[in-house]
């Protein structure tokens, strides 16, 4: 039996993916900084840190694969010690133990797109590439929580600002679970792979959508997006004609399904 180990087991992506890798029968590991029953949900759990290195040969130990999906996005410094120290941590660790594929989870237009969070996921892949362990990157677009997470923050100063020239491609994080099982079977791919949901949307729909589906009256207020950050999201750097995608649409997830 595979035995996978994922970090950032308790974050959205994480959840989903114990849940996909634990029925499809794999022997499922996780890790997680705050101290957790070591067996639950058919999952074995370990304590480790990334930014430290705690924990992390003893997680990774007797792993075939391991799916590196711990983040921290926009945190200040924590953000880069996660991505680019703890990769590096981690990276050091599945090698010693000899891990066979590490797949890093990682952004649509992560190398297109002027962040600075973008380009510590770029650094991060760098990493990955030039460790010694056989790799696969996967670039997913934007979850739909993470939209939905953004829409329900402009809706509290009562309107919402969609610049109608943005395309979107939200995706849904159990559809990127099951990606990452079929890449774990597909083996190392030594490159990486761009993964997005089954439309593309423009930001105003999205957001007009959203709007229906919470049954909440805000204006939608179009406006381009200013400066680099603007054109480079015109431009299509969130979105990907990468095929297979995924099937659960904007509409299907607004609904609860």
């Amino acid at each position: 039996m595979t035995r996978v180990l994922v970090t950032g087991g308790s974050g959205r992506l994480g959840r989903a993916a114990l849940e996909t890798l634990t029925k499809e029968g794999y022997e499922t590991r996780a890790t997680s900084r705050s101290p957790r029953a070591s067996e639950a949900g058919g999952v074995r759990w370990f304590g480790a840190d990334l930014t430290t290195g705690r924990g992390l040969e003893e997680a990774v130990e007797g792993a075939d694969v391991v799916v590196h999906l711990a983040s921290a996005a926009y945190r200040g410094r924590y953000t880069r010690r996660l991505e680019l120290d703890g990769t590096g941590a981690l990276l050091a660790a599945a090698r010693a133990a000899g891990v066979r594929h590490l797949v890093y989870m990682s952004i649509v237009g992560a190398d297109r797109v002027p962040l600075g969070y973008y380009r510590l996921k770029v650094q991060a892949e760098g990493l990955v590439r030039d460790s010694g362990v056989p790799w696969t990157v996967l670039r997913a677009t934007q979850f739909h929580e993470f939209v939905e997470l953004g829409l329900r923050g402009m809706a509290r100063f009562g309107a919402l600002v969609a610049d109608p020239g943005i395309p979107a491609q939200p995706v849904d994080v159990r559809d990127v679970a099951r990606r990452l099982t079929g890449l774990i079977e597909a083996g190392p791919r030594q490159g990486t792979e761009e993964f997005g949901g089954p439309e593309v949307l423009t930001m105003d729909g999205a957001a007009e959508s959203w709007l229906r589906a919470r049954g909440l009256r805000r204006p939608v207020l179009r406006m381009p997006i200013p400066g680099a950050l603007g054109r480079a999201f015109r431009a299509g750097h969130l979105v990907t004609q990468a095929r297979p995608t995924g099937e659960l649409t904007w509409e299907r997830y607004l609904r609860g399904e």
